[in-house]
């Protein structure tokens, strides 16, 4: 059960009161109090001693205070008290809430089960909740601060946040649609890019759409631990997906992963995947995605950044144009196309399969495992990190192959190189060259010499 700390002013107000002779209904309308409240006021101050013809002063009043405040009961003679039978235990109930292997520790709930089962000790959960608190540094609060503002530019937080379904037009069912969200810290201005997957391609197409909305790059971005990104969480040593790396490079940002399971590593972008959702997608008729995303830049603009922000007391659009939009960094060169990159082995017919098409690579290889980077328009192969070849993209299905990645022998006949076995002919002799090339005199891929 609860109880009240009681102030000596309020108590000395009531003395007082009550020495003018005012009634005690009258007292507990004026303060506030309950007559039950006021009655136990009086009575304590009575048993100490005081009559309602002597004016009440701050000293009966602090007396006061120290007889109704609540505190440990005396023990009977003899017996001990909780905090005695716990501090015999105290290394054991240690180690049951903070385990030496690093091991989270057990509930109190199961700790007062365990102190009597194994150690004979029954107390309330709430006195061994005291104990622990006092003793045992258990529920302290952590102290916070509050972090140095950021510099105009520096700084841009990345998210994925789950909005809701919206119909699929290629087949007329309700898909699931996500937000790739980008805020900048330093005016809280927003980018919401919409897709219905969260790979790779849709991280730095949302990122390249972003960076085209406030039309520059920020010196650095904190993404969340997403496996499109991040290979390895790591608080010191995370390891960043080969693309996405690539990515970073080439439009001149760092990368900062957010610690794992961690949302104040990224506080300003974790708020804001609620308030998109429910400021701006909850509610809405939706026709696609396409209408979605629409509908969203417009609201970036016109809403969103439009508003008092909770924590700057500013408009974000506002103190974006006016502030930080100078401070970007430049978009420089076409927009990234995400390559994909894959081991392949070196077939024994010389080729590699990648992306369902197939590409040639010198014999020395075959047999060999080789690093394949395709984008849009070339494929390149890699051993050991030196390109060995360089070919254009073809569709699926089929082939792109360098004749001189054969060995000699073997490329005149994938070839069907005619003037090839017309040569081999001859050096058997006069007829077999005739015969030969009256044999071959009707194949069109026949070559004259």
């Amino acid at each position: 059960m609860g109880y009240r700390e009681y102030g000596m002013w309020e108590i000395l107000e009531v003395l007082r009161r009550h020495h003018r002779g005012e009634k005690k209904r009258r007292i507990a309308l004026a303060t506030g109090h309950t007559r039950v409240t006021v009655r136990r006021y009086i009575a304590t101050a009575q048993k100490l001693g005081w009559s309602s013809e002597r004016e009440p002063d701050e000293e009966l009043a602090r007396e006061v205070v120290a007889r109704l405040q609540p505190g440990p009961r005396a023990s009977p003679a003899g017996s001990l008290t909780n905090e005695q039978r716990l501090l015999v235990h105290i290394d054991q109930i240690r180690s049951w809430l903070q385990p030496a292997d690093g091991k989270r520790g057990l509930r109190l709930t199961r700790i007062r089960t365990l102190l009597k089962q194994q150690c004979g000790v029954d107390v309330s959960y709430g006195g061994l909740r005291r104990f622990a608190q006092a003793y045992c540094q258990f529920g302290a609060r952590t102290l916070t601060v509050r972090m140095a503002e950021t510099a105009p530019g520096e700084i841009a937080e990345v998210d994925f946040g789950l909005l809701g379904r919206v119909p699929d037009p290629n087949t007329g069912k309700q898909r699931l649609l996500y937000a790739l969200i980008v805020t900048l810290i330093f005016s809280r201005h927003q980018y919401v890019y919409v897709t219905h997957t969260q790979n790779l391609g849709d991280v730095v197409n949302g990122l390249e759409n972003a960076w085209e909305f406030f039309g520059g790059v920020p010196q650095r971005v904190i993404v969340d631990n997403m496996k499109t990104a991040i290979t390895r969480a790591d608080r010191y040593e995370p390891a960043f997906q080969r693309v996405f790396a690539e990515y970073s490079a080439y439009r001149g940002f760092v990368i900062d992963a957010a610690v794992a399971a961690h949302p104040t590593g990224k506080p300003h972008v974790e708020r804001a995947v609620p308030y998109v959702r429910e400021s701006f997608f909850r509610g809405g008729q939706w026709r696609d995605a396409a209408h979605v995303q629409r509908e969203a830049e417009r609201w970036c603009l016109q809403e969103a950044g439009q508003r008092i922000h909770g924590t700057t007391r500013q408009m974000p659009a506002i103190v974006f144009e006016g502030q930080e939009r100078c401070h970007l960094g430049p978009i420089i060169g076409e927009r990234f196309d995400p390559p994909q990159w894959s081991v392949c082995k070196v077939h024994p017919d010389h080729h590699v399969c990648f992306g369902l098409s197939f590409y040639s690579v010198p014999t020395r290889y075959v047999g060999h495992k080789v690093d394949v980077r395709g984008d849009q328009q070339l494929v390149r192969i890699y051993v050991k990190g030196e390109l060995i070849k360089t070919h254009p993209r073809v569709p699926k299905g089929k082939k792109s192959t360098d004749y001189s990645d054969y060995p000699p022998e073997r490329a005149a006949y994938a070839m069907r190189d005619v003037n090839y076995w017309l040569g081999q002919a001859a050096q058997i002799g006069a007829h077999a060259a005739e015969f030969t090339s009256r044999l071959l005199a009707a194949c069109p891929t026949r070559i004259s010499r």
